[in-house]
């Protein structure tokens, strides 16, 4: 990821651990931020249909996949030495996460308005290169959902639109059928 016009030898990447060490000195208390390939970027505003939409589909989460999995929203992801970003949804296996962030996951979701660009590319390259198995991006602009399969190489081989109108299933849980006309504004 190339930061600005600075050529890249001269950036100074942050590790995850300065990076949460920095959080606990109150380095962020006044801004909501995330650390994306070394590199801290202020995450956008969230808006009423932003809020609707992934409060709507965790709580679908949650609701079908019960004890199976361990559903987040809008929280921290350890998801390498130089990244600790924040999806707004993420599906983990069920373990006690109380002294360790997850740091594996079997769907990230990002609900996108004014971060549609970023989700499309950063957060796909990156939730690619560490092997998320699945991703999806909830693009509020248009009323569909990306669904991103098989990281390989830090790149999804596979992308489908699902439509407004349409259900989603979850590769994990070939069982669970999500339709979007439940969480799309």
């Amino acid at each position: 990821m190339q930061v600005l016009d600075v050529p890249d030898e001269l950036v100074r990447r942050l590790s995850r651990a300065e990076y949460e060490a920095l959080g606990r000195m109150g380095a962020f208390d006044d801004q909501k931020v995330e650390l994306l390939f070394g590199v801290i970027v202020r995450m956008s505003p969230i808006g009423p249909p932003h809020v609707w939409a992934s409060n709507r589909l965790a709580q679908a989460l949650i609701v079908a996949l019960g004890d199976r999995a361990f559903v987040a929203n809008q929280s921290s992801f350890a998801a390498s030495d130089d990244s600790e970003p924040e999806p707004d949804i993420a599906v983990y296996p069920p373990k006690d996460y109380r002294r360790e962030l997850p740091s594996e996951a079997w769907l990230i979701i990002e609900v996108a308005d004014s971060s549609l660009k970023r989700d499309r590319n950063v957060k796909a390259a990156l939730y690619a290169s560490i092997g998320v198995p699945e991703y999806w991006i909830v693009d509020l602009v248009h009323g569909l959902v990306l669904v991103h399969r098989d990281p390989v190489d830090g790149a999804y081989l596979s992308l489908t639109s699902v439509p407004h109108g349409g259900t989603l299933t979850p590769a994990a849980f070939p069982d669970v059928a999500i339709p979007t006309n439940d969480f799309l504004p």
